[in-house]
């Protein structure tokens, strides 16, 4: 995609939804961390379910240290993964205690020397808590960036790099939560609702879908 393409393509999401939000639901930096590490291969919706109940009483790694692996699993066993999800959280805020007096860092790479804390999840951590122009890929942008043309790449890595480069600044800081919106609820994986896209002009995927289809 073109320069040109690709500041008009963000234009147009910019336009749609200005000030765009993760759609995780938390109450401070703590458990923005814990419902990023738990939403690993389950969707928002999912964890929201899950952790409701958990958040209203467990806010800091201290509470989560005396509610302990056990508790915490009985809050997120609808999650996928939640035995390995469990043990990491509780590893993390033993961390948190230790390492950073209870704070969540604001540094990737003591974000990702967290247990269960991989580069997608420090990025969206530095982006929602602070507003760092961080790019974070999951499935549904390493999908939308490779099938639209707007940054193509063989890794989520690869893809995060190439977006960096091709979003204008303006956009940058606000980019990933577009890219997943659009994901998840136009451009998705099976069949893509290209009939009510406001970019399908700007994007090279082939063929498009009708309403009817």
């Amino acid at each position: 995609m073109k320069p040109q393409q690709t500041a008009e393509f963000f234009a147009r999401l910019a336009k749609q939804t200005p000030e765009p939000k993760t759609e995780l639901n938390y109450v401070n930096a703590y458990t923005l961390l814990v419902a990023v590490v738990l939403s690993a291969q389950a969707t928002d919706a999912g964890v929201n379910k899950a952790t409701k109940a958990l958040f209203e009483t467990v806010t800091t790694p201290a509470q989560m240290l005396k509610l302990g692996e056990a508790g915490l699993k009985q809050h997120i066993k609808t999650i996928g993964l939640f035995n390995a999800k469990a043990k990491n959280v509780i590893a993390l805020s033993k961390i948190l205690l230790e390492q950073h007096d209870g704070q969540v860092p604001r540094d990737r790479d003591a974000l990702q020397a967290l247990p269960g804390v991989g580069r997608k999840t420090a990025n969206v951590v530095l982006n929602v808590l602070w507003g760092e122009p961080t790019i974070a890929v999951d499935t549904h942008i390493f999908r939308v960036a490779n099938r639209t043309g707007l940054a193509k790449g063989k890794t989520p890595l690869a893809v995060e790099l190439a977006l960096e480069k091709a979003v204008p600044k303006q956009f940058v800081q606000h980019a990933h939560h577009w890219l997943i919106l659009h994901g998840r609820y136009i451009c998705k994986a099976r069949k893509p609702d290209c009939w009510r896209c406001i970019v399908a002009d700007l994007c090279a995927f082939r063929p498009k879908t009708k309403k009817n289809d």
